[in-house]
């Protein structure tokens, strides 16, 4: 079994700044650095971390293309399938606060650049069993999972960002779908504040799938048949929460696709993401199996879980 991650690849520009910007406001930056990012990029780097055998799809700009394709193979990421292309790349303007705190900016350039000829191609590697994970920063997500679904590979979906595109998608194909509260609220119209309202409309509308909701400091939950799960979130000094969800699914997928549990899974994706908060930065925040593995012992060695 293979996993095909099919999503953006971003430079991300990471401001340290007092607080978020308001509207008319101008405020000077404490720090600026830049990381390899883009939802894609960053589950594929947490999926081969957690023990996957990944391949990467995309496209990315010779104006990054070092730097974006550099992350992916040294972390051992099948780079062979991805598209480079004299267009910008897409990037990121990430606000971070010093309590971990962040908001995003995305510039989709490259990323949206995706067509059914390249999407085809891709394919063409991948059969019945294989896993795709998608997200909504890239072109022409309803063909991708319509014929991945022929194809009769898994398909997940962590449908961020969330906007008027995500209804648009022929959803009743997925079959795992990773979301948080936020976007829980956009696709259910329930509050955000309600978290296990939103799971359980989300299941009745899509009852084929395991919906996975992800809540932050509150851990995270999973519908699958007549189960609903949950886990608590572990306990973390929050620096960076850019790459938490990111890190989550990969982590969370890597998991299923061992036969684990649900229960393990949200366990040790959880003990992953709260090791990616404590650290600055998306993909290079994402921990390695071992590190989750020796943080987990250790918890369940003082009496917890």
């Amino acid at each position: 079994m293979r996993v095909l991650v099919f999503g953006s690849l971003n430079a991300d520009h990471v401001y340290l700044v007092d607080h978020f910007l308001q509207p008319g406001e101008t405020l000077s930056s404490e720090d600026l650095q830049f990381f390899p990012g883009g939802k894609g990029l960053n589950q594929a780097i947490a999926l081969k971390k957690s023990g996957a055998d990944v391949s990467m799809a995309g496209c990315v700009g010779k104006d990054s293309e070092a730097l974006l394709l550099g992350a992916l193979k040294e972390t051992g990421v099948d780079i062979s399938l991805v598209r480079v292309s004299e267009a910008p790349s897409g990037h990121a303007i990430i606000q971070n606060t010093k309590d971990g705190e962040n908001n995003i900016l995305l510039f989709g350039g490259t990323n949206q650049m995706i067509d059914e000829a390249y999407a085809d191609e891709v394919l063409t590697h991948f059969q019945t069993g294989d896993v795709l994970i998608l997200q909504n920063e890239i072109s022409a997500l309803p063909y991708i999972m319509e014929k991945a679904h022929e194809k009769g590979m898994d398909i997940v979906l962590n449908p961020s960002p969330a906007d008027e595109k995500i209804l648009k998608l022929p959803l009743h194909l997925v079959d795992i779908l990773i979301l948080n509260e936020v976007e829980g609220e956009a696709l259910t119209g329930i509050s955000k504040d309600q978290p296990e309202s939103i799971l359980t409309s989300l299941h009745e509308t899509y009852p084929q799938a395991k919906i996975i909701l992800t809540l932050g400091e509150r851990g995270a939950m999973c519908a699958q048949g007549v189960q609903t799960l949950s886990c608590p979130a572990f306990p973390a000094k929050v620096v960076d929460t850019t790459a938490a969800g990111d890190t989550f699914t990969g982590y969370f997928i890597t998991e299923i696709m061992a036969e684990k549990a649900v229960e393990e899974a949200l366990k040790t994706a959880s003990m992953a993401a709260s090791l990616a908060v404590s650290r600055k930065g998306a993909s290079v925040s994402v921990p390695f199996r071992d590190e989750v593995e020796e943080a987990l012992k250790k918890i369940i060695d003082q009496g917890g879980f």
